[in-house]
């Protein structure tokens, strides 16, 4: 019996990591290992370890059947060949490899589950069209910072000896592929510290005092499109999302925004004046006699 695999390994995430993460974490290994950016042997198994990981983590059922049983779950005859089967019903020789199906070999005679070139499936994870040409493509990547990812930029780069300037368009994320005159680009976007990013939705992190969160107040929240005033009503409780709808990152297909959301936290300072403290005993003492303790 196969040692059962450890699929959060394999791509690098932890177990509590978010479909985003995996998502994203599986698109930089299958640039870095797909058989036609890397012909080599360990880079072919490699590919198709990625691939399954990722297919049973990119699915919410899978994925709990993986979280209870282990990866002896998708083999055929495993615990999950009841309900779930094994990949593909445990018949196929080659395997499910991420969203797509199809086996592999070195020959001539690879079948790519209705695509006959590998690069077309891969074009079309990617974001390109399965119906473009099937001759091989150069293909280079670059990495960009956030806001010009949201915003769109140009760049002077060196293909083969020779300056061009290329045009990134509005809302590319990781893994996002643009196709040129005789190459292609895949982008790979740094992190911002402020940031965070879900799709076409940003999320950033803002603290309120205790007494904000009470009373309520006004908070300066700087969005993709400059400085808003976002209103928090009293009563606000800790880990509350606040939304502004079409403050997020352009569709780059398409007219439009994500949404922009604001995760709320309530800072209790670790050091109080005499003032302070008998304040807050007196709020203390006044909450109690209400029926309700708030500490």
């Amino acid at each position: 019996m196969a040692a059962s695999q450890d699929y959060y390994k394999i791509l690098g995430v932890t177990k509590g990591a978010t479909a985003e993460e995996i998502k994203r974490a599986y698109r930089k290994l299958a640039l870095q290992y797909h058989p036609d950016k890397n012909s080599s042997k360990e880079a072919s198994e490699k590919f198709k370890e990625v691939s399954t990981a990722y297919e049973v983590l990119s699915d919410t059922q899978k994925r709990q059947t993986y979280d209870q049983f282990g990866s002896a779950a998708f083999e055929q005859g495993g615990a999950g060949q009841g309900p779930f089967g094994g990949f593909n019903g445990g018949n196929n020789a080659g395997g499910g490899y991420g969203p797509f199906t199809y086996s592999y070999s070195t020959g001539n005679a690879s079948d790519f589950g209705g695509f006959a070139d590998p690069f077309e499936i891969f074009e079309q994870f990617f974001g390109g069209s399965q119906f473009n040409s099937r001759a091989r493509r150069q293909m280079y990547s670059i990495t960009i910072p956030f806001l010009e990812a949201v915003n769109g930029v140009e760049k002077n780069v060196s293909i083969n000896g020779k300056d061009q300037k290329i045009k990134i368009p509005k809302g590319v994320n990781s893994g996002s592929r643009i196709r040129f005159d005789n190459f292609d680009i895949v982008v790979e976007v740094m992190p911002d510290k402020r940031y965070k990013r879900e799709g076409d939705d940003v999320i950033t992190e803002e603290s309120l005092t205790f007494s904000q969160a009470a009373l309520g107040t006004q908070l300066k929240i700087e969005t993709l499109e400059g400085s808003v005033t976002l209103r928090i009503p009293p009563g606000t409780q800790p880990s509350t999302v606040m939304r502004l709808r079409g403050k997020g990152v352009p569709h780059v297909r398409g007219n439009g925004r994500g949404d922009h959301y604001v995760r709320l936290s309530v800072a209790v300072p670790r050091k109080i004046t005499r003032k302070q403290r008998e304040l807050l005993v007196e709020f203390d003492k006044e909450s109690s006699s209400g029926s309700s303790h708030w500490f």
